[in-house]
């Protein structure tokens, strides 16, 4: 099978998001052809250069979102007519898309209009080689103005003023580049079996048009829905402005979840989200990200269970808690020294070890007041009179001293304890789960779903409550060791890359197995084998669609038969 991998900001870039993610799933699908198409989001990305590629990824295509030079192409006449039609009815489905945060979905005539405007711009891309100079023209703010203008257009809309046309003009541009690509043709997208998007968004587009174009059948994974994140994004802007591009949004996520065969979400949060921005259930198949669980093998088959039998193992060392991860305000690591707090007047002696790194200028300050926290909460402390104080909360980086690797952090800590306020997937709850850790966690995002019973939650924001948790944990090291191996036996069926590779193997089959073909069989002499393909699978239908499921006679409602009584 051969197979077009559609990613943004990702792989094969050294350091993108999700392309380590990307890099197991192609390596375990070995059997299988992969041509690449990836956008980048910047120079540094592109600077730092390309993962290492297996044999099995054939080509790789690569085009910047960052920036677009002019293309030098002139529209003639009915060229300029063309855009104009067609880059106005996509500022009126904007205009008139239902407010963003309502409980209305988009109509089906915005969504039709909407949809029928974009590929009736890439098709005028296709036609001319471009259309970078147009959407940046005076006209694409004329087409927005009148618009906005319209009778109809809703009130945020019609108040949105020059710099906010422009605004929305030079984002739409920035959105629609992908349209002026050269990769829709039939020794590009148009030869893959099958699209996979790595995300959703801008990463979409290329896979809708192969789909409009030649037919190909489209696959959207999300770990993190990119209309919530849209949606939170520009809050500094005014009303028309994030009205406006929130509609865009709105709208390509509406034709995203319409047409793609099926919508993989990793998590059940990341699912509920798209249930509510209108996927459809039929489609979603959830399938968990894979993580490696070799480096934390040495750690976890070394079990507490076996360490903590013995007293005098249990009181070697003090307690220690564990914290790891970005440092940042959603973590909410104010709560978790105030929580310490607690746990050190109930467990003198205890220890808490924060492992990480500032994310940006936020995080440095954020990092800042914690660490002035800590020597507010705790003072330092001595063995003896002669002897140096140290603080019983240390702040540290990956690669130092006792923390070389994620799991030599682990392997040191008690209890992994996680105290966000705001989490997508936990990625590092599963490493400590991975070795067989037992954990406290607050209840946002997937947590629960990830930790499955295996670990102890409480509420976000309440220290009290995630004190009561660690110190329960720290004076049972039974229940440690038992909750701990259950960890370490979910995290091996539920999240290892294993099981990603196999999910996503069957959804491939299943999708190429439901698509009609779409190229001429050959037999063994190369000429095209008649009959090959019935000429019904070419015609939309219930026959194209997923199989009815079977249901019982005996629950078929049957209409009583209306009997006319004779006189």
């Amino acid at each position: 099978m051969r197979i077009g991998l559609l990613t943004e900001g990702g792989y094969p870039y050294v350091g993108g998001e999700g392309g380590v993610w990307c890099d197991r799933l192609v390596r375990g699908l070995d059997r299988h052809e992969f041509d690449v198409y990836a956008f980048s989001t910047g120079q540094a990305q592109e600077d730092a250069g390309w993962l290492p590629l297996p044999p099995q990824v054939a080509r790789v295509r690569t085009a910047p979102l960052w920036t677009a030079e002019e293309d030098g192409v002139v529209h003639g006449r009915r060229a300029r007519r063309r855009f104009t039609e067609h880059y106005g009815e996509l500022a009126a489905a904007l205009c008139h898309a239902a407010e963003p945060g309502t409980a209305e979905k988009p109509g089906t005539a915005e969504a039709d209009r909407f949809t029928n405007a974009l590929h009736g711009l890439a098709e005028l891309a296709r036609d001319e080689g471009g259309l970078v100079a147009a959407l940046r023209s005076e006209q694409a703010v004329r087409a927005l103005e009148r618009a906005c203008r319209a009778p109809g257009a809703r009130r945020t809309a019609r108040e949105a003023r020059v710099p906010d046309l422009l605004t929305v003009v030079g984002d739409l541009e920035r959105a629609l580049r992908p349209l002026s690509l050269d990769w829709y043709e039939e020794d590009g997208l148009g030869a893959v079996d099958l699209c996979h998007a790595a995300s959703g968004g801008i990463a979409v587009l290329p896979g809708l048009l192969a789909r409009h174009f030649f037919g190909v059948p489209l696959l959207v994974t999300e770990y993190g829905v990119r209309l919530r994140t849209h949606y939170l994004t520009r809050p500094d802007a005014s009303p028309a402005v994030r009205s406006l591009l929130a509609a865009f949004h709105g709208l390509l996520t509406a034709e995203t979840y319409r047409a793609a065969s099926y919508l993989v979400p990793g998590n059940a949060h990341a699912r509920r989200w798209q249930e509510r921005c209108g996927a459809d259930r039929a489609k979603l198949r959830t399938i968990h990200p894979g993580l490696d669980a070799t480096p934390f093998t040495r750690v976890g088959e070394d079990r507490p269970e076996g360490r903590e039998k013995g007293a005098e193992r249990e009181h070697a060392g003090p307690h220690t808690l564990v914290w790891i991860g970005r440092v940042e305000p959603a973590k909410d690591l104010v709560s978790l020294l105030h929580a310490f707090a607690e746990v050190r007047a109930a467990e003198p002696g205890t220890r808490l070890r924060i492992v990480g790194r500032p994310s940006g200028p936020e995080g440095e300050a954020y990092l800042g007041h914690c660490r002035a926290l800590a020597a507010q909460l705790f003072p330092d402390e001595a063995d003896g009179p002669h002897a140096v104080g140290r603080n019983p909360v240390t702040f540290e980086e990956l690669g130092g001293p006792g923390a070389e690797t994620t799991a030599d952090v682990h392997a040191g800590g008690t209890v992994t304890v996680l105290s966000s306020v705001v989490e997508g997937f936990p990625v590092g709850l599963i490493e400590a789960m991975f070795c067989g850790r037992a954990t406290v966690s607050t209840d946002v995002g997937a947590v629960v779903e990830v930790i499955g019973g295996t670990g102890l939650v409480v509420p976000p924001r309440n220290p009290r409550a995630l004190a009561e948790a660690c110190v329960s944990l720290l004076r049972d090291p039974e229940r440690r060791a038992r909750l701990g191996a259950a960890a370490r036996a979910r995290a091996l069926e539920l999240f290892s890359v294993e099981q990603n590779v196999v999910a996503f193997h069957a959804l491939y089959l299943e999708t190429v197995a439901r698509t009609p073909v779409r190229r001429p069989v050959l037999d063994g002499a190369g000429d095209p084998q008649p009959f090959a393909a019935p000429a019904e699978a070419h015609v939309p239908g219930h026959w194209t669609g997923p199989t009815p499921r079977a249901v019982p006679t005996w629950a078929v409602e049957t209409p009583e038969p209306v009997t006319e009584t004779v006189r």
